[in-house]
């Protein structure tokens, strides 16, 4: 069991509110976090055939059977369930009586938002962050960690990451897609994710991308919107506040896991990584998914952008999150060249971000003050 940064902010919830949801894509390891953290809780998942059909033919003799203290895994195979759950935790009162868990995030949020909204704490668990995934290992390279990515079994049961994600793949649209978009061209899905995989960290072109596709503009849209909610690709927006200047309006694609991103890309050792052209924005997704991992394991929404204006000036990431706006220029290279902070410094002045708060963070693990710039190799950084 890897202890999970998030655990905490889960069991104060359960403190504050009768219910408590995690969310999260499929097995980055919420099931297993909620029957080790509450292991006097009773378990029932609506995987199960027997336990799915009774929450949804009898949902008042389902809660009267599981009346308190209960985690309820996959509970949006059961939405005529919610709305019985409102009226009895209204009645009893009881902080943390239920703990619903799930992978089709799109189906659960919709069930919550319907029946339990502000009744709810709701929990986001990403796979694996490396401050995690160090506490199993201390000797891995950048590019095994982008290589293998971070779900939790890869590291549990040392599983080859290639055939790992070739499986969970499977799973995933076969699964997931099916029942949420009734997508009958599963191939033509396929594609659509690896010519996402193969725009990482570029601005997105939802017509360009249609097109390469095949599909129409609203269609990639629906696909985007369901790979979103499903917690394998992000969006980074792009930054508008305190300037006159002409910016790109588009966003940035990132996915929330470097190891199926690797998959989609063909790539199939941790050496491939090291040589691939893809390797800077490899690298690039790496930290950006990193931090917002690590807003979410502290239960806050991460309020990050990038910069591009009309002139082709940019830094990679601003973190809002906190009071203090932060910005980071993110390098792959071991070299920390005087010039990754020429940008940061001009965007920081024009949006008035303290010179404590301009960062490079970059492939080596030399710690550099440049032009008033501080320099952060990527592991001590994360740690």
């Amino acid at each position: 069991m890897i202890n999970r940064d998030i655990t905490s902010k889960i069991m104060e919830l359960t403190n504050k509110y009768s219910i408590v949801s995690v969310l999260g894509p499929r097995q980055s390891g919420k099931s297993t976090l909620l029957k080790d953290t509450f292991q006097d809780y009773k378990y029932v998942t609506l995987e199960d055939i027997d336990e799915r059909t009774m929450a949804n033919e009898d949902p008042r003799g389902f809660l009267q059977k599981y009346d308190t203290k209960i985690i309820i895994d996959e509970a949006q195979y059961a939405p005529e369930i919610f709305s019985y759950l409102q009226t009895k935790t209204d009645q009893d009162k009881i902080d943390g009586q239920y703990i619903l868990s799930g992978s089709q995030n799109f189906l659960l949020l919709k069930s919550i938002s319907q029946s339990l909204a502000g009744r709810v704490g709701i929990n986001t668990l990403l796979p694996l962050s490396y401050s995690e995934i160090s506490k199993t290992r201390s000797t891995y390279s950048i590019y095994d960690i982008i290589y293998r990515g971070s779900y939790p079994r890869i590291y549990d049961k040392d599983i080859n990451p290639t055939e790992y994600y070739e499986d969970y793949l499977r799973t995933y649209l076969d699964r997931d897609v099916n029942e949420l978009l009734h997508v009958r061209e599963i191939a033509t899905f396929n594609k659509f994710l690896q010519l996402c995989a193969l725009r990482v960290g570029q601005i997105l072109n939802v017509s360009s991308l249609s097109s390469d596709c095949g599909i129409s503009i609203e269609t990639a849209n629906s696909w985007l919107s369901i790979l979103e909610s499903s917690y394998i690709i992000f969006r980074l927006q792009p930054y508008f506040k305190q300037t006159t200047k002409r910016l790109i309006k588009s966003p940035k694609l990132y996915f929330y896991d470097t190891g199926l991103l690797c998959y989609l890309l063909n790539i199939t050792t941790a050496k491939i990584v090291s040589v691939s052209h893809n390797y800077g924005n490899l690298f690039e997704n790496f930290i950006i998914s990193e931090l917002s991992k690590k807003y979410y394991n502290q239960k806050r929404d991460p309020k990050l952008y990038f910069w591009r204006d009309s002139n082709g000036k940019e830094v990679d990431l601003i973190d809002e999150t906190n009071y203090d706006v932060k910005i980071y220029e993110i390098k792959s290279g071991m070299t920390g060249k005087a010039d990754f902070s020429n940008n940061v410094n001009d965007v920081g002045d024009l949006i008035n971000v303290s010179t404590d708060d301009r960062f490079v963070i970059y492939g080596n693990n030399n710690k550099l003050s440049i032009n008033g710039v501080s320099y952060f190799g990527w592991q001590d950084y994360l740690k």
